[in-house]
Parts: C-alpha cells; structure tokens; sequence
C-alpha cells in the first residue's frame, strides 16, 4: 500500500479515537487557527481560491472536501520534494494540523463556543501586505472575447526622484480572471528596453524587444499561488534606483467576452540604505529547447554561472502543460554538486520556493536547471503529442526557466552578476561530489 494511503488510514484512525474520547474538535477553537496559518491568504473573498474560509458560516458547507483535499495533499499546494533543503514557506501540513481539520469533519463539523475563536486574521483593502506606494498601469488593456493574446508590456512612469529601498512589494491584477502570471520590471535609466515605447500603452510582444542585457531587476510577480514578496534578509532590500521606470508584462487569457484589465503593484519601502541588494531574475533558461513528438520525459538542461560571491534566497521554476518536473543543482568551484530544490510541476499553481537558509554562491558556481517534459498521449494536459515542442510564450509551447532572488553586495553591477549557457540535451545524472560534468557544455559569457 502507498505511502500516503497508510497515513490517511492512521490520521482517520486517530481522529476516531479523539472523537470516542469525548474531545470533540470545534471549528472555533481548533481549525480556525489551523485555517488563519494555512488556508486565508488564499481563501478570501477576492482572492485567487473558489471559496472564503474567513468564517464557519462559510466553511461548515466545504468540510468534507476540506477533508478529502488535505488527506490526498491537494491543498494545500505543495510540490517540493523532502530530501531538499528546508524551504521557510512551506504550505504542508503538520500531522496534528491534518488531524484537526479530519477529526472536525468526521465529527459533525460543529462550531463550538465563540470564546474560543482566536483575532481574526487581517488583510489591508484586499492586500496581503500594507503597501506605502501603490502604481498602477494607467490605462486599461483592452482583451478579446477568444484567441490567443501576445504577451502585453506596458511602460509606466515611475516618480522615483531618489534611489528608493524596497521592503516588500506585492502585484495584484485588475481582472484575475485573465491574468495568468506576469511580472512587474524596474528599468533604470539609460536602460533599452522600451526606451521608445509611449507611457501607458499597451505593446504586443510582436511589436517590442523582449528584456535586453541590461538585466533588469522584478521588483513584483503574480501567479497562481505567488503573492506578495518580502526583500528583507539581514540588511537586504531590493534597490529601485533614481529615475527608473515600470514595465508590467502580463500573460493573458481570453475568457469568452471582451473585457479589461489595469494591474498595479503595492509597494513597501525600507528604511535607510542596505549594504545588500535583493535582485530578482532569470536563473538558468534554456531558450532553444526541443521536446520529441511522444517523448514522455523529454529531458532539458540550461545554465547560470555567477560571476561574484552571492546568496540564493529564492527559485520560481517556470514550464508550461507539458511540465513534469524541475531541480535547481549547484556545481560548485571546489567541484562539489548539490541539489538545492526539486519539486514536481504543477501548471495551475505556479509556486515559488523560499530557502530557510541562503545558499552561499562563490563566485563561479554554476547553477543547473534541469527540466522534464511529458510530450506523449499519456499527458491529458497534451495539446498535440504528434508535435515536436521548441521554446514559445504561449501554453502550447513550452519554457524552461527558473527566476531566482539572488542577494549581493551593493556595490555590485547587477549587468555583471552572470552569465548563462544551454540547454545541454544530455542527461546529467545523480547529484554527488564524485560526478563528471564534462559532457554539460561550459558557461559562455
């Protein structure tokens, strides 16, 4: 019998017992807490999840499915293999919390008193974080009842007359009904990229260059299952330098109607100066992958290669529907390898995966991202298995990429930080000091 399959049978078990015991469970006392921790950020009104948990009266309607999604590890969202490293934002569970929110069902999924309800949870105006500085683009995207949709960039002002250090900044769209992921860019003067472009119009991607080799920092993201991101790690904060501009780059989708969208980003800002920055983009990409028609662990490999002393703090692997899994290696200086994430790919909740401690990255480590892909009629998320699959930006294409929160010094260029290479289409093997890579193409600058 599996794994998860003895737990459930021991957790029902448990529960039992507690019940028979006269130690009935009650929402107020025990799974509220439970749901405050876990569950409101995104089950709220307003949010991205189908149903509020903000009070039994909502609640009480969904315990038994609250039960059945905890006990096969649907909810809460959670994909990082245990063997990693420990990851400060993990959403699993505790055996006791599990317990709890079965125990509850199974007993009646009664109230209790409402002195024993713990302080509500609160959230700002619909924020997960108190924002000191909200932009907002300021014109509306106009999106068409059907098809597919470019990638939407939009140039805003920014009104930064200083550097400004950033805390914590949350993206949150206009319509989340058509935002499927994007990423909110600051561009610093002199910078490129759309220096052409009109503030507040909306640019297909058709029609402008993607990100240039000024490697921009994001200063906000939105997925399924992202919200707001905290920069502040001992003296780090994220750096918005003096007259830098916006750019917001949305992934949409159409849903039957023509309709709109404005998204804005909520900033938060930190005090003082910071001897470490917090910087936000593209680890290893493999841009000129190929996937087999039918191939059903179609294997791709891209690299990052620092170029000074850094700390990893964060990694948001990024695929599409063909996406099986994801590992984030490390290949170090001395030759040593390590596996720092590896997670299984889940298209509807794109996470990003927060490292309890920062991973220190001497100059030269080379950070491999290695992707698998089920290109075969045994995906039923397959839009065509008789295809060969290369790099694109819409769903039925695919991507292979990992952005990473690195934290370096200050006085460091972040132009000057890395440089990549890949994909390798060999197969790279286990993780372990001992490892010969030399069949992995080296770093280009």
């Amino acid at each position: 019998m599996k794994r998860i399959g003895l737990l459930a049978i021991l957790i029902v078990a448990v529960a039992g017992l507690c019940a028979a015991a006269g130690a009935p469970v009650t929402f107020n006392k025990d799974v509220l807490p439970v749901l405050e921790k876990r569950c409101q950020e995104c089950h709220r009104p307003g949010e991205i999840a189908p149903m509020s948990f903000m009070t039994y009266e909502a609640a009480r309607p969904w315990a038994k499915a609250m039960k059945a999604a905890v006990l096969t590890k649907k909810m809460p969202p959670w994909f990082a293999e245990e063997r990693t490293l420990p990851l400060a934002n993990d959403r699993t569970l505790t055996p006791s919390e599990l317990q709890t929110i079965v125990a509850w069902a199974d007993g009646g999924a009664v109230e209790g008193d409402a002195k024993d309800k713990p302080a509500p949870r609160t959230f700002v105006d619909g924020w997960n974080l108190k924002p000191d500085m909200i932009i907002e683009m300021p014109t509306e995207v106009q999106l068409p009842a059907t098809g597919a949709v470019e990638y939407q960039y939009m140039k805003v002002k920014g009104n930064f007359p200083e550097d400004v250090w950033i805390a914590a900044a949350e993206m949150r769209p206009g319509n989340r009904q058509v935002v499927h992921h994007g990423e909110v860019w600051a561009v610093p003067p002199g910078s490129k990229w759309m220096a052409n472009a009109e503030y507040g119009k909306a640019y297909a991607m058709t029609e402008m260059p993607k990100q240039n080799a000024d490697n921009t920092d994001i200063i906000g993201k939105f997925n399924p299952g992202v919200g707001a991101q905290n920069f502040v790690l001992g003296d780090s904060a994220k750096l918005i330098p003096k007259g830098s501009d916006l750019i917001f780059e949305i992934h949409y989708t159409t849903m039957g109607k023509p309709t709109t969208d404005r998204t804005k980003v909520g900033l938060v800002f930190a005090k003082g100066e910071h001897k470490s920055r917090y910087f936000t983009s593209y680890g290893p990409i493999a841009t000129n992958l190929k996937i087999a028609a039918g191939d059903s662990n179609g294997e791709v490999v891209g690299e990052f290669t620092t170029t000074a002393d850094m700390k990893l703090v964060y990694a948001q692997p990024h695929m599409h529907v063909r996406g099986k899994d994801y590992e984030l290696r490390a290949i170090y200086p001395s030759g040593e390898m390590q596996t720092l994430l590896k997670a299984k790919w889940d298209f509807n909740w794109q996470l990003g995966f927060e490292f309890a401690e920062p991973v220190l990255l001497p100059k030269g480590t080379r950070l491999l991202g290695i992707s698998h892909f089920d290109n075969s009629p045994n995906n039923p998320f397959n839009p065509d298995p008789k295809k060969e699959v290369v790099w694109g930006l819409q769903n039925w294409e695919e991507m292979s990429n990992c952005f990473i929160g690195l934290v370096f010094d200050s006085g460091i260029d972040p132009k000057r930080i890395s440089k990549r290479s890949g994909p390798s289409l060999l197969p790279v093997g286990p993780p372990g000091p001992t490892m010969a890579v030399v069949d992995l193409k080296p770093a280009r600058p």
